[in-house]
């Protein structure tokens, strides 16, 4: 199955964006290649772009102080699993001394090293790294790969309080959601969302074998999906076709 996730708001959607921008960043530094540990550079300058919003660290210590207290609301209750719910409430107080012990916005430590401020403000211009630029990191990219990985986990290491809290803040906020399937017939589907919730997270899984690209869209009223298909042309077209989804709303 593959699963598609839509925010249902931009702090959501900057969550996964950086979720998503570790994730490749990690697998990136786990590699030996120079070309690899180039692009894992580029990809950790695009999460100190994204978390260079004023708001964001506050945003997600706002995030796991209030998921603390809902989890702490559960204490006593028979049906849960008090070891279970000490375990995640110690991972929340965790994340939230790490990262409030930070000063400034994500990755501001980095910015004090003029060597990777050099490469970032050149990266983006093509060409812009070749070596006659950048000497000094032509030659760094020639360093064996345990060097260079040494140097990526360290200036990574900066960032990770803040990789750690939106992982456990999105990996609770997608267990708060119930699968249940549903019919798109003829390749469309609409949902009007209950009154007196507030759900943050869609998320959709389609059977990969149907060859079906979802185009979802939503607001806090009602849900819209519509089923594309990928056709000979190179374009996405409406699909006409009967459809079984699992959706998920997460709040």
């Amino acid at each position: 199955m593959i699963t598609y996730e839509y925010p249902f708001n931009e702090r959501i959607r900057t969550y996964l964006r950086l979720e998503n921008l570790f994730r490749r960043l990690l697998e990136l530094v786990a590699r030996d290649a120079a070309l690899d540990h180039h692009y894992a550079l580029a990809c950790l300058f695009e999460v100190m772009d994204v978390g260079a919003r004023a708001d964001l660290k506050a945003d997600v210590l706002r995030d796991l102080e209030k998921q603390k207290q809902i989890l702490n609301g559960y204490r006593g209750n028979p049906s849960i699993a008090q070891g279970v719910l000490d375990e995640v409430l110690q991972q929340i107080e965790g994340c939230y001394a790490h990262l409030n012990s930070l000063s400034g916005k994500a990755g501001y430590a980095l910015t004090e090293n003029d060597w990777l401020m050099s490469i970032r403000s050149r990266i983006g211009i093509p060409g812009g790294t070749c070596a006659f630029d950048l000497p000094a990191y032509y030659a760094w990219q020639h360093e064996d790969a345990p060097r260079r990985r040494a140097d990526l986990q360290g200036w990574i290491a900066t960032l990770t309080p803040l990789a750690d809290a939106i992982g456990l803040l999105l990996g609770l906020l997608r267990d708060s959601g119930v699968p249940q399937k549903v019919l798109a017939p003829a390749g469309q589907y609409q949902q009007a969302l209950p009154q007196g919730r507030t759900f943050q997270l869609l998320r959709l899984s389609i059977d990969p074998g149907l060859g079906l690209i979802p185009e979802i869209s939503g607001n806090r009223l009602i849900v819209s999906i519509r089923l594309m298909r990928l056709g000979e042309d190179d374009r996405l077209h409406a699909s006409n076709q009967d459809a079984t989804l699992d959706l998920t709303l997460c709040s």
